[in-house]
Formats: C-alpha cells, sequence, structure tokens
C-alpha cells in the first residue's frame, strides 16, 4: 500500500510513519512516502498516484482540508483508470466547522490524534474496505453548525490571518485589492467581527478556516 504522509512536526510526522511500518501485520507492507507540509503533498500527488493520503489538518501552504478539496477535483478531472486516493484526516481539534467540510469534499476518514494508535491501524483497514470513519459524535455534531463563509472570503481571511497586508493577499490571489477588501468586508459581516483579526480568530475556534 502506498501512504502518502503529510504533516508538517517533524516529531509527529517521524512518530506516525514508524507506527504504521510496525503495522504491517494488520497493514501488510506500506510504502511511506512523507510531506512536510500542503505544498509538497499536493506537489507528490501530482507526480504519482498512491492509494491513501494521511494528513494534518492544520499545515503551511495547504491544510488538510484544502488539499481534500483540491484532490477530489484532481481526480475527477484526470479520468485515469487508477483508483481513487482514499483520505483521512488528522487533527488535534475537533472543530465543527473541519469535519463538515471534509465530509462535504468525500473524506472517508477524519480522527483526532489523540485517539489510541490500533484506531489510526483500524480506520486505515476500513477505508481501504471501502468505509467511512468518523467519529460519531463529531460527525453529528457537525450536522446543525453551517459555514458561512465562501472559498473566496476563506483564503483572503487565512491569509490576512497570517499577517498579509491586503497587496499582499492580491498578489498572491492575483486579484485586485479592491475584490480582497470587499472579501474581508463580507467575512467580517458574516461572522459579526469587528476587524479582519476578529474574524479571522471567529473562524479559527469554528474550524472555517
Amino acid at each position: 500500500m502506498k501512504i502518502l504522509l503529510a504533516e508538517d512536526q517533524a516529531m509527529v510526522r517521524g512518530a506516525l510513519s514508524a507506527l504504521l511500518t510496525l503495522a504491517k501485520d494488520e497493514l501488510g507492507e506500506v510504502d511511506i512516502t512523507e510531506a512536510e507540509d500542503g505544498n509538497q503533498a499536493m506537489a507528490m500527488l501530482k507526480e504519482q498516484h498512491f492509494d491513501l493520503l494521511l494528513s494534518d489538518i492544520e499545515m503551511p501552504g495547504h491544510s488538510g482540508v484544502e488539499l481534500a478539496q483540491w484532490l477530489a477535483a484532481y481526480q475527477a478531472e484526470a479520468a485515469t483508470m487508477q483508483p481513487k486516493t482514499k483520505i483521512i484526516i488528522l487533527t488535534t481539534f475537533g472543530r465543527v466547522g473541519y469535519i463538515k467540510r471534509a465530509l462535504s469534499c468525500g473524506v472517508e476518514g477524519f480522527l483526532l490524534k489523540d485517539a489510541p494508535s490500533e484506531s489510526l491501524v483500524n480506520a486505515i483497514k476500513q477505508v481501504m474496505a471501502g468505509k467511512k470513519i468518523i467519529d460519531p459524535e463529531l460527525a453529528i455534531s457537525a450536522i446543525g453548525d453551517i459555514d458561512p463563509l465562501n472559498d473566496k472570503e476563506r483564503k483572503a481571511l487565512r491569509l490576512a490571518s497570517a499577517g498579509l497586508s491586503t497587496s499582499d493577499i492580491a498578489a498572491q490571489l492575483f486579484i485586485a485589492e479592491g475584490t480582497v477588501r470587499n472579501y474581508l468586508s463580507e467575512a467580517i459581516s458574516k461572522l459579526n467581527a469587528t476587524n479582519r483579526i476578529d474574524a479571522a480568530r471567529i473562524a479559527k475556534q469554528k474550524g472555517w478556516l
């Protein structure tokens, strides 16, 4: 089984890689490729096929959910005969917004990092067998909380939360500065925030960013 492990914390990435390697009695032989952030993971997914993407949710470049959204669209456009890459998201946070966005883009598994190691191994086995593995309580809690942000507002707000200026955000998103201000203004209004920093704080707490 070819696994792409995307995790920006080297110690955690190493521990997960060792765990999966030692679980060969359960998983069979695994070929693990490591990516240190979302950008590197995306580049690797373009270069070769993986059976499973095991990804952290909060990473530089692209978050785990953004990576899953891109991969779903990429595989749909590629229309190859290769089987679909399965996706399991790992996170420290059980935030409702994360779960709902993950479910909406076809993620097969959503696990908290503090789950027992055998839970991860079992989740991989179940997902590779065609099942979805998401904590029932987290899945239920995701139903009633609606993310008001659209993708454009989310991208602008995420860059703003990283300290980028309006002009820098415009350059990264290839849009006009006025458009950036409009996106941020809409996000602030939707979240009933006082400014872009407050809006980013609220969105992060909800798991919408």
